[in-house]
């Protein structure tokens, strides 16, 4: 017989604008029901679920379940690694949907609670890729982050610092389409240096916004980079050169559609490794959270994190090989 696996939670009371905390002690008992013992512990302030994490893996747990959006599940991550290794091998995460952004989900395709809740009492562990950005943070000095989803830079980090407002109740789409309203009126050209793998020389670009994904999505079910599967070992690089005000509302449906790749301004591009450089203050965000800004360097994890999917789950099967240049 098999030992009883450890288990705790990791709940953001203040997710989907604190429907998670009022909704907890319901989901609680119907996941003590289906999984058994469960510890629950409450994030307080921003990266306090790195802390817990880390604090229940090194007291052996071997199960994590996060309640709450992708910042939720971001910290939880970087709470699982520790100079680019697991801290507790063969440890797995599991999330539960209670954020207003839940773009991580939709890649891992775990769509409503009860598909959630059946799959952290029946699913089974994918290996996931995992991003190392290496940025400047918002005071200056050199950080480091792991992301799960997506990181972006130009109007992509612009959105970040203002999609909590004050439609975030009604979902993380609404509040972003706001965000980007209003970044998109005062939004002006960044010019970039982007490295690829082992390039020779940087690709000097006037951009809109540059997306690295692991995942598909961001914004709300919005697809930055649609080809992304987070098992391969690459990243979808998404390009979207400059475009003026007009131009960038007329295209928006088509610029985070499944057909941002057919648009004469996007480029496609795939790469282990990213270097981003700009003069001026380029702003980025890091599975949706506003981070900092450039310079930035980008690293692939090949299948570095467990993460709890269906058993139909098609990620399973969608292993690919990484190219040998992009």
């Amino acid at each position: 017989m098999s030992p009883a696996r450890k288990i705790a939670a990791i709940v953001n009371p203040r997710a989907g604008g604190g429907k998670a905390g009022k909704r907890w002690p319901e989901l609680e008992n119907l996941l003590v029901r289906r999984l058994g013992s469960l510890e629950t512990r409450f994030t307080e302030y921003g990266g306090h679920g790195m802390i817990l994490a880390r604090q229940l893996l090194q007291r052996g747990f071997d199960r994590i379940i996060v309640a709450g959006g992708d910042g939720a599940a971001h910290e939880a991550a970087n709470g699982f690694l520790e100079d680019d290794q697991p801290i507790r091998p063969g440890a797995c995460l599991g999330v539960l949907p209670m954020g207003t952004g839940q773009d991580f989900l939709r890649t891992l395709g775990i769509g409503n609670i009860r598909d959630a809740v059946e799959i952290l009492a029946a699913g089974v562990p994918l290996r996931i890729d995992v991003g190392k950005a290496q940025f400047r943070g918002h005071g200056g000095g050199r950080q480091t982050r792991y992301f799960l989803n997506l990181l972006s830079f130009g109007m992509g980090g612009e959105v970040a610092s203002r999609a909590i407002n004050f439609l975030s109740p009604l979902g993380g789409t609404v509040s972003y389409l706001y965000a980007s309203a209003v970044s998109l009126l005062r939004y002006q050209r960044k010019q970039v240096r982007l490295t690829l793998d082992t390039a020779e020389a940087p690709l000097s670009l006037a951009i809109h916004n540059v997306a690295v994904g692991n995942g598909r999505f961001h914004g709300g079910g919005m697809q930055a980079c649609p080809t992304a599967i987070p098992t391969d070992g690459v990243f979808e690089v998404t390009v979207i050169d400059y475009l003026g005000l007009w131009e960038a509302v007329r295209d928006f449906p088509i610029l985070y559609s499944d057909n941002v790749y057919r648009h004469p301004k996007v480029r496609h591009l795939r790469a282990r490794n990213i270097v981003a450089e700009a003069e001026q203050p380029v702003r980025i965000e890091i599975d949706g959270e506003p981070l900092g800004t450039l310079p930035l360097e980008i690293t692939a994890l090949p299948q570095r994190l467990p993460v709890l999917v269906s058993p139909a789950s098609p990620l399973l099967a969608a292993r690919r090989p990484a190219p040998t240049e992009s």
